[in-house]
């Protein structure tokens, strides 16, 4: 992904002055900006987790006095302590000649205007493992308002509240080289982030929220809800706190 300069050169036609594209640049708009690779080649299809965390209330953090100071000062903080946690999330133990994890680390990660996409491959993945990511990527969500939030509020004027997540499992396909994925996984995990007033959501396809073990096993409970572009009475495994928390008519969206 490259940003684009338009580049003009005053030309005078029958005495009028007039702006015009350099060629050049003109005929460089094309494509390959987006940093895909060759498009022609055929699609692959990849089994696929999908995690998309969602900066909640950036819209109006953007909105701020100055805020070409605050956002890149923001931002710069937050993507470097989100990648962080990915990678102590996953870490089991630290070697001299490297880094002991329980499973691989994202093999895309992308950024979103307001959040950030991580996909894993499941080929590699077990169920146990699965149901791990559900925890690990819930606590990331907690330590970003318990430990992250606390801390950049001394510099950083009214950040992003919270931080939303929304994970689905199933297929993907490449686009060009590998580049960018799209598929339905993707679509699901990015409603799922922003469903009504909750924080954390995960698809209950492929992701049993009755295997996670410990004290994390009674934190969720399996709703059905209408989900825009995917699906009517979609299953979907919500917080329990959160959802007791729901007003009366948010609560009628969510069925046994």
């Amino acid at each position: 992904m490259k940003t684009f300069k338009t580049e003009y050169i005053a030309k005078k036609i029958k005495g009028r002055e007039i702006l015009i594209i350099k060629k050049e640049n003109y005929e460089s708009f094309n494509e390959g900006l987006l940093g895909l690779g060759k498009i022609e080649v055929d699609s692959h299809q990849v089994d696929a987790l999908c995690v998309i965390f969602d900066l909640e209330g950036f819209t109006n953090f953007c909105k701020q006095i100055d805020p070409q100071l605050a956002i890149p000062e923001y931002l710069n903080l937050f993507i470097k302590w989100i990648f962080n946690e990915i990678k102590v999330e996953l870490t089991i133990k630290k070697h001299r000649e490297g880094y002991e994890t329980w499973a691989d680390l994202p093999f895309l990660s992308k950024f979103m205007g307001d959040g950030i996409l991580f996909l894993w491959d499941t080929k590699r993945l077990n169920d146990n493992q699965i149901q791990n990511f559900i925890v690990s990527m819930y606590k990331i969500c907690r330590k970003y308002t318990t430990k992250f939030l606390p801390e950049i509020i001394k510099d950083i004027v009214s950040p992003p509240a919270k931080l939303r997540c929304g994970i689905a499992r199933g297929a993907i396909y490449s686009v060009r080289n590998g580049n960018d994925y799209v598929g339905p996984c993707i679509n699901v995990a990015a409603r799922l982030q922003k469903l009504n007033s909750l924080s954390f959501a995960f698809s209950r396809r492929g992701i049993d929220p009755e295997e996670i073990t410990g004290k994390y096993s009674k934190l969720f409970i399996v709703k059905k809800v209408d989900i825009r572009g995917i699906g009517n009475s979609e299953l979907v495994c919500i917080l329990k706190s959160e959802f007791a928390r729901l007003d009366k008519i948010e609560k009628t969206k969510f069925r046994e």
